[in-house]
């Protein structure tokens, strides 16, 4: 007996309402959900594969940050990811790591121990290795 088919509709066939960057124009990127953000980025599908899936699929084998630490090589083995698609996600997770410490005139300050934590766990939390981080901290008020 054949396997039945899943249809899965290319982005084109969806409602505009359902396309994820419109919904992302209309409603803002909190509003989307990590694969549909994944497929912004990817920008095409394959043949049989929207984006979408692609991007669904990476977080269902990989997880967010499996996907964050993976190595250039490691992802352009994925079916439906080419050197090009690799380069912009690895590109967009860079830009993430930087984000955090791109305004050292709003640093966070850290009263406990959580505050630290806060302050390195984004980029700790996705290294493959563990790694020793000190923080220098400067007691003086005002």
């Amino acid at each position: 007996m054949a396997t039945p088919v899943e249809y899965l509709p290319t982005i084109k066939e969806m409602p505009a309402s359902e396309r994820p960057r419109e919904r992302l124009q209309a409603y803002g990127a909190g509003a989307l959900s990590t694969g549909e953000l994944i497929a912004i980025l990817l920008r095409t599908g394959m043949e049989g594969q929207s984006a979408v899936n692609i991007g669904t699929r990476l977080l269902k084998d990989f997880g967010l940050a499996g996907v964050a630490r993976s190595s250039f090589d490691d992802l352009a083995r994925v079916k439906g990811l080419g050197p090009a698609k690799v380069a912009q996600l690895q590109a967009a997770f860079e830009l993430g790591r930087r984000l955090l410490t791109a305004a050292p005139d709003e640093r966070t300050q850290i009263r406990c121990p959580a505050d630290a934590a806060n302050l390195v766990m984004s980029e700790m939390s996705v290294l493959q290795q563990e790694h020793l981080c000190t923080l220098l901290l400067d007691t003086k008020t005002g």
